[in-house]
């Protein structure tokens, strides 16, 4: 029997103020149903003009197997992400947070309203900005995602490094209303779905801080969640703990998008 390949197909999604024409790449479940709805599995970084979506040939054994096994699979990129130019980034100044978010939801809702999707299942993982984006999608848009998987996250601006920051967001003192509207911390309140939380317990760019006041405001909110800390990882980690990494997010998939038991021949 000829193996099949699932090759991911690049659409685009009019944004929900008609401006912008959003790049999203799917890949479809093998053997897909009419009428049914699947999980979806949203993969994205997301950071100020760094687009994840490309017009190219990609190909994995892990998304060749989330396939068959029944995941939409998709990335997204926002206005912002650089496919739109200086017209599109300018949406972030004093802002970060807003107009990615916003963008992300319109294109997973025209999946649902496509009928494919479940809404009930929608996922997004990332790490660094991805990571933000991701804590940012369970809480002020706990509307549309329902699980998620943050890696090395900011959750406040005020904690990452102001070269960076400010050439977006300006100072807290002449921009606190976005720091404000852009902290995760300000929309904890707000968790509802399945968010796993992990961290490098020595990342010296995005510090531990971070998912630490993340995490102590989601208890004080008696919110039920998910963590894992590297001791020693910086902002990313290999070896053994990168396997354990890869492992802990793979049967996260197979326990709340599947939901059945992963395969041991998918541990690392």
């Amino acid at each position: 029997e000829a193996y099949k390949i699932n090759i991911p197909e690049l659409i685009r999604v009019k944004s929900k103020d008609g401006k912008f024409d959003l790049p999203m790449t799917i890949i479809y479940p093998e053997n897909m149903e009419a009428g049914k709805r699947y999980p979806v599995l949203v993969s994205i970084y997301g950071g100020p003009d760094a687009g994840t979506v490309t017009d190219s040939w990609a190909w994995s054994p892990k998304s060749q197997w989330l396939a068959r096994e029944g995941i939409i699979q998709v990335s997204l990129d926002h206005r912002a992400s650089g496919h739109f130019g200086k017209e599109g980034v300018a949406y972030m100044h004093r802002n970060l947070g807003e107009w990615e978010l916003e963008d992300y939801k319109t294109m997973v809702q025209y999946l649902v309203e496509k009928g494919i999707a479940d809404p009930k299942k929608i996922t997004i993982t990332g790490f660094s900005y991805g990571g933000y984006m991701t804590c940012l999608a369970l809480t002020k848009g706990a509307d549309v995602f329902t699980h998620g998987m943050a890696g090395g996250s900011v959750t406040d601006w005020k904690l990452y490094d102001s070269a960076y920051t400010e050439r977006f967001m300006d100072t807290p003192e002449e921009n606190p209303e976005g720091y404000k509207k852009g902290a995760v911390l300000t929309y904890s309140d707000n968790l509802k779905g399945k968010l796993l939380i992990v961290h490098g317990t020595m990342d010296d760019n995005v510090h531990l801080q971070n998912s630490i006041q993340l995490i102590d405001k989601l208890q004080e909110s008696k919110k039920d969640f998910e963590m894992m800390f590297y001791p020693g990882g910086k902002h990313g980690w290999g070896g053994a703990k990168g396997a354990h990494f890869e492992n802990l997010k793979n049967r996260f998939i197979y326990k709340y998008l599947l939901e059945k038991e992963m395969p041991q021949g998918m541990l690392r």
